[in-house]
């Protein structure tokens, strides 16, 4: 085995994201779970926890391979089935100082968070088996081309030469578009009207692991311990706080109040808007990615939801879909090589060209995703079909489709 080339810094930082951003997806759980309603808080956190069980399984199984094998524009290939050949040996065309199964496990983080995420907008009325089928089909016909795209040797966006440091069009936009196209395919939740806000300390905490945890989503993506993993770490700290103090800022001087919810939402936004980014972009860009995201979420989930009547229950659409977009676009606008030598400058520093790309990429990521994911939606309901029984969904998730309470005692 070729493990002389293996650099254990590089190796440990990978080893310790791929960790970070596991405990992303019980802290999604915790941030959902206390946005629903009370009734339905064990069915998301199920939801959640089910991602990460079945998800690492199917990734070893054949995920990966379809995401980072050798193949043509769109899949991979079947080379790393059941996980052949992937150990100690590093693989070059990804990252060349850490063990393939290092950068494999820190991959499979990636497709554990990115179907959770989706959860969010078809909350509180789709029954655990659909879910189940749901996730297994969106993830081997939508995530995996969409990462091979974007990341795998032979992806079409790959040879473009797009800049999507951590998954922009992977993760965000791809989970935000699905999102939009599963509400609107399911339709409204019955006796929904206002925010059903359940538990405001379980989204603080949720939030907050969120945050610490997207550290290693950003700053591992520099797969080794470098100069660029440390301006993924400070661009991603940025952006969140910029972005917060931008949600808030706009809320207070809108509804003379700035709400606690609502600057959480600000920061999930800064995270999702810089993700792309973070290991292109200075200080500067990462405040201006920070600022702008706040002001197109804030009226993503607050005016055009509502104008359009559709019911993203917990804002996927509105926060990973719109920071997700304007994230690629930003990279495409503010990326330097003075931050990344092996990367190239954006519109700013005179490079229209990366722009372009950026945008093109976005929009196949929004159109592929949108088409597939009513496909994956149609066949799942023609199978199982996806929604719970009118009755099932007045009693709620918890006792319906899991026979268990989060609460022995209601007040």
């Amino acid at each position: 085995m070729q493990t002389n080339l293996i650099n254990a810094g590089d190796t440990a930082w990978v080893l310790v994201s791929a960790a970070l951003v596991l405990l992303m997806t019980p802290a999604l759980g915790f941030f959902y779970g206390g946005m629903v309603r009370r009734k339905n808080v064990l069915g998301i956190l199920m939801q959640c926890m089910a991602c990460l069980a079945l998800i690492s399984v199917l990734w070893g199984i054949y995920g990966y391979s379809l995401a980072f094998g050798r193949g043509n524009w769109l899949f991979g290939s079947f080379d790393y089935f059941m996980l052949k050949g992937v150990g100690a040996t590093p693989n070059p065309d990804y990252a060349k100082t850490i063990p393939q199964a290092a950068f494999m496990l820190f991959q499979c983080m990636f497709a554990v968070i990115t179907p959770a995420i989706i959860v969010g907008s078809y909350a509180e009325r789709v029954k655990f088996s659909a879910f189940l089928l749901f996730t297994v089909l969106w993830l081997t016909f939508v995530y995996c081309p969409i990462a091979h795209m974007a990341w795998g040797v032979g992806g079409l966006f790959r040879n473009w030469g797009i800049l999507d440091f951590a998954g922009g069009t992977v993760v965000e936009i791809n989970c935000g578009v699905a999102g939009l196209v599963t509400a609107l395919y399911l339709g409204r939740r019955i006796g929904i009207s206002h925010p059903s806000l359940h538990n405001i300390p379980f989204v603080v905490l949720g939030a907050a692991l969120l945050w610490f945890g997207w550290f290693g989503f950003n700053a591992g993506s520099a797969l080794a311990c470098n100069a660029v993993a440390v301006n993924a770490f400070l661009t991603t700290n940025t952006a969140a706080a910029t972005a917060m103090v931008g949600w808030a800022a706009v809320e207070w001087f809108l509804t003379g109040k700035p709400t606690l919810f609502g600057a959480l939402t600000g920061a999930v936004a800064g995270l999702v808007a810089i993700t792309p980014a973070a290991g292109f972009v200075d200080f500067t860009g990462a405040m201006i990615i920070g600022a702008v995201v706040s002001v197109l979420s804030f009226f993503a989930v607050g005016l055009l939801k509502q104008k359009f009547a559709y019911d993203d229950s917990l804002d996927a659409f509105g926060v990973h879909g719109v920071g997700g977009f304007w994230g690629m676009l930003a990279t495409g606008l503010l990326a330097t090589k003075v931050v990344n030598p092996s990367a190239a400058n954006g519109l700013i520093l005179g490079n229209p060209q990366q722009f372009f790309i950026e945008a093109k990429c976005a929009l196949i990521t929004v159109a592929y995703c949108a088409v597939m994911t009513w496909l994956v939606c149609m066949v799942v309901d023609r199978i199982i079909r996806m929604r719970v029984s009118p009755e099932q969904e007045i009693l709620g998730l918890d006792l319906s489709q899991h026979h268990e309470r989060a609460y022995t005692i209601l007040d």
